[in-house]
Parts: structure tokens; sequence; C-alpha cells
């Protein structure tokens, strides 16, 4: 039970970290509030390291390029929900 629980945190801390450094990525007003911030996160840091794993057959020796394409995507994800959510608003 807590190294599930532990998985699920870090998971969590670590969609966080990608999806905040992705929003500082995309220029202008995000307006996706904590929890879109985390889904963008989470998505980047899936999309990004299968991308990696595809790149590299040991992604944990490029582990730079692969964060920073897991930041690439997550700036493209905060985009692509920032744009919707403001059509929304508008």
């Amino acid at each position: 039970m807590g190294n599930v629980l532990f998985l699920i945190l870090s998971i969590l801390l670590g969609g966080l970290v990608i999806g905040a450094l992705g929003r500082l990525v995309v220029p202008g007003p995000n307006p996706i509030g904590f929890w879109w911030t985390v889904a963008c996160g989470v998505g980047g840091a899936l999309v990004g390291g299968i991308v990696a794993r595809l790149l590299f057959s040991n992604p944990a020796a490029h582990w730079l390029v692969t964060l920073v394409i897991e930041v690439v995507v997550a700036a493209f994800l905060v985009a692509l929900v920032s744009k919707g959510r403001r059509r929304q608003n508008a």
C-alpha cells in the first residue's frame, strides 16, 4: 500500500513540475488551474518519455534531453488546453 501511494504522489509531483515548466514556456496568460497543469505535466512526461525511449535505448543516460522533450510536450498540451479554455470563457 505504501509503495502505491508513493508512486501516485511521485507521479503527481512530477506532473506538477513538468506542467509548471511547460506553463513557463508558453507565452501569455494560461487560464488553466492547478489540476490541468498537473494533467498536462503527467501527459507531457508520459508522451515525452515514450518519445525519448524511441530515440534512445536508455533514456536515463540522456536525462536532460528526455526532460526537455517532456517539457516541450507539456508546453504543447498547456497551449492546447489554454486555447480551449479561452474559447469557453469568450
